[in-house]
């Protein structure tokens, strides 16, 4: 498939942005950032293992534990209650955190004390996993999906979660079923392409297809979809967009594009359907950029770059929006918060439907800018967590 290359330049005649808060409590490096519980509640891990809840209204520790033995590779949610961490200790663990049992945990931040164990959530699962090459597991919902006519009208219901993570041999992924613990899929890596290790992963269904996206360490970005006659996997998407190994992917649905950024400086637009799209390289001239996140609007996507900056795209034209420096060493984390509409909580309405405001408590203030900002947080070598608020 063809390719189009665009080069782009930084626009320097605004001034530079700053955060709008740091979160300092980390004495190892970042390495996964997550938002979640409508952005109340901000999730950080290190290169220690090491696990921090924080509340972002009032931007305190609630919960502080060391989920791993080893570095932290991911993170991510599973619903209101349930986190899931993945440590280079080989092992993807479910804990169940709620809101309600916070008070129970240490909220010691690892910048004062990282030696002494802390209470830990309550353990639900422990999926032994490879962790060899550094690569953090993804996860989607898990579609039972008896209906193709329903689900392409978007009326499949999750069952649980899949989760997909790279196999012991050099290009394999595993994807498993949870809560049921059962692996649904090994895909081994193409016949025809020496594709050396997994290095990012994407779940996704389009209609009833679940789609599995690889990054390789050659640079190729796969996607794997089962065939419904012979029930084996085969890519229906390969291409070749980076010349140094692959570092992240994001997918953005809507627009019916997934993206990857590499060790190299170019950033890549796939399209999720083949023939629906071509490929397009951007040469940023900015190497290793990775934790390529999409905003949840899919209007702009970001980086971390090894050379502390963050950068912010715009999604369609991908074409560079900001540069946001503040860290003085490497940025391997990144995460936008998921802002959705908000119910009224500030006042009622009267006969008309019209809302009757009331002043709120400074508690409530912090609570509802929390929801409703599009936070960008981005995680460094330096331990520091950067909060910023654009677009």
């Amino acid at each position: 498939m063809a390719a189009e290359t665009l080069h782009i330049t930084q626009n320097s005649s605004l001034p530079p942005a700053q955060p709008a808060y740091v979160l300092r409590g980390h004495s190892a490096q970042i390495h996964s950032v997550l938002f979640f519980r409508q952005n109340l509640r901000l999730l950080s891990g290190d290169a220690d293992g090491w696990v921090v809840l924080w509340n972002l209204p009032v931007k305190r520790p609630v919960a502080v534990w060391r989920a791993h033995k080893s570095s932290i590779l991911g993170l991510s949610n599973w619903g209101e209650d349930r986190i899931i961490t993945h440590g280079r200790d080989n092992k993807l663990i479910v804990w169940r955190l709620c809101e309600g049992d916070e008070s129970r945990f240490s909220t010691v931040l690892p910048i004062e004390d990282a030696v002494t164990e802390r209470a830990k959530p309550v353990l639900l699962h422990s999926l032994p996993v490879n962790a060899l090459n550094f690569c953090s597991f993804t996860k989607c919902d898990h579609l039972r999906i008896t209906n193709p006519a329903a689900a392409r009208n978007g009326a499949a219901q999750p069952d649980g979660i899949l989760t997909a993570v790279p196999g012991l041999q050099d290009g394999h992924v595993n994807v498993t079923a949870l809560p049921s613990e059962e692996r649904i899929a090994t895909i081994v890596s193409p016949m025809d392409i020496n594709t050396g290790m997994v290095m990012a992963l994407g779940l996704h269904y389009v209609g009833n297809d679940l789609l599995v996206l690889v990054g390789y360490e050659n640079g190729y970005a796969c996607i794997w979809k089962q065939s419904h006659t012979a029930k084996q996997w085969q890519t229906s998407y390969s291409n070749k967009a980076h010349s140094q190994p692959i570092l992240s992917l994001d997918v953005a649905p809507g627009l019916g594009y997934f993206y990857t950024s590499s060790a190299d400086a170019v950033i890549a637009r796939h399209p999720l359907v083949e023939g629906s799209a071509d490929t397009r390289l951007v040469q940023t001239k900015h190497a290793g950029q990775q934790s390529l996140t999409v905003r949840s609007d899919e209007k702009i996507f970001a980086t971390a770059g090894w050379d502390g900056r963050a950068r912010v795209y715009s999604a369609k034209t991908m074409k560079e929006l900001a540069v946001l420096k503040w860290h003085k060493e490497g940025c391997y984390a990144l995460a936008f918060a998921n802002v959705d509409p908000i119910d009224v909580e500030d006042g009622a309405t009267d006969g008309n439907g019209v809302v009757v405001k009331r002043d709120l408590t400074v508690s409530e203030q912090r609570t509802a800018k929390a929801r409703s900002t599009h936070w960008l947080a981005a995680g460094s070598k330096d331990g520091k967590i950067s909060l910023w608020d654009i677009y």
